[in-house]
Parts: structure tokens; sequence; C-alpha cells
């Protein structure tokens, strides 16, 4: 058990550093996976990108915990289908959680005024700088004008593992630079 923990707790201490391996080609090279498979699995997602100012691309996302947890990932802020910067995703959390999850997050900033906002800030936090929607599809899996009604949308999917959790509440956003 001593060695599980003891696993578990480097895994969490040492996740930062493996989290930030890629290179900007690299990481654009997830983020166009990641789009493939969102449009993929949820009817109408290519048409709603097109239709966002801009949209941000967690190809995935791990969090791990036992007691304390962690969650991490990075990704592309795109804008016309093209990458304008990166960024990474962290978060913790204390309380009963024992566990590994990967995931992969999609946040769509549905109007300018809304991309501008979390472009020009030096952090941004969900919940505090920045209100996401999150979206929950359903069986149907159906993006439509009726479910879309907020200036910044977020979709978790391809989630597997032991957490599965929906939600972004708390979750940190900075930007970070990339090597090509």
């Amino acid at each position: 058990m001593k060695k599980v923990l003891f696993a578990l707790f480097s895994f969490i201490v040492f996740l930062p550093l493996t989290a930030a391996a890629d290179t900007a080609v690299e990481l654009d090279a997830k983020v166009d996976e990641a789009i493939r498979n969102f449009q993929s699995e949820v009817d109408g997602a290519d048409v709603f990108l097109q239709q966002s100012a801009g949209y941000l691309v967690f190809p995935r996302v791990i969090k791990v915990g036992i007691g304390l947890g962690a969650e991490i990932g990075e990704g592309a802020l795109r804008v016309a289908d093209s990458s304008v910067a990166y960024y990474r995703t962290t978060s913790g959390s204390f309380g009963f959680q024992l566990g590994a999850q990967a995931k992969s997050i999609v946040i769509a900033f549905m109007t300018e005024e809304s991309l501008e906002q979390f472009q020009t800030s030096s952090g941004w936090q969900v919940g505090l700088d920045g209100s996401v929607a999150l979206i929950d599809l359903g069986a149907g899996k159906q993006i439509n004008n009726a479910n879309i009604k907020d200036p910044v949308v977020g979709f978790i999917f391809g989630a597997k593992g032991l957490m599965y959790n929906l939600t972004l509440e708390g979750t940190k956003v900075s930007r970070v630079q990339k090597d090509r």
C-alpha cells in the first residue's frame, strides 16, 4: 500500500513536468486529432466551431488523486482554424478521491468580446474571470442553437478512467510559450 501511495504522490508532484513536453508542432497535431474526435463524436461540432470567434482545445487533460488531486494539460487557442497561442490548464482539489482520468476539453468563445477578454487576461480562472457553460449533450450528442446560448461554452469528451468528473470550476488557464 505504501508503494502505491508513494507512486501516486510522485505522479501528482511530477505531473506538471510531463505535461510540458510537447513542442508547438507536436501540440498542434494533438489538437488537430482532438478536434477530429470531437467532430466525429458530436453531431454539429464542425459548424459550431466555425461559428465561434475562437476555441481553446486541450487534447489530453490528466487528473490523478488520492485525497489530494491534481489536473493538468496543455492546448492551443484556435482562431480562424489556426493556433494563435498555447495554454496550460491546471487545477487542484482536496477531498475523497482516488483514481486517475484522462479527458479532452474544448472551450469555445462564441463572441468576439469573450475571446478578447480571455486573450487579454494574464491568467484566466473558470468561475472567477470567466463563466463557462458546460454543455452536457446526453445520448443524442448534437449541438444546436437551443443548447448554445452563453458567450463561453465548454465541452468535456473522451473521458477515460475511474474519476469521471464533469466540472471546470476552479480551473486555471495560463498562457505558455512553445518552441516550434
